[in-house]
């Protein structure tokens, strides 16, 4: 029985053959896909999954840089300032970008 540490779905199994022709089972870490947009779930730019350093390196520094796309931060920013405003309600937003508007507004 593999180890406990291995027994999570997120190990793959690799069949490899030693070299005095024994059958080992080595496990191998899946790599990580590439971020997605929390609203329309298009894959973000600007973002290396690849690189290594610091969070600043990976992500935009923007208005929710490395959560939503440059065209959905667009309309959340539209949609917050109508609010403010008194234009629309919080009621007439979609549930998806509701959070990132209230998140705005509260700001």
């Amino acid at each position: 029985m593999p180890e406990p540490r291995f027994r999570s779905s997120s190990f793959k199994k690799v069949n490899r053959i030693t070299i005095k022709g024994r059958n080992v089972i080595h496990y191998k870490r899946g790599r990580n896909s590439a971020p997605h947009c929390a609203i329309c779930s298009t894959e973000l730019n600007g973002i290396n999954i690849s690189e290594k350093g610091g969070k600043s390196r990976r992500s935009n520094s923007r208005l929710f840089g490395g959560v939503l796309c440059s065209s959905c931060t667009a309309n959340v920013i539209t949609l917050g300032s109508r609010i403010e405003n008194g234009d629309m309600k919080l009621d007439d937003i979609s549930i998806k970008q509701r959070k990132f508007v209230m998140q705005l507004v509260a700001h």
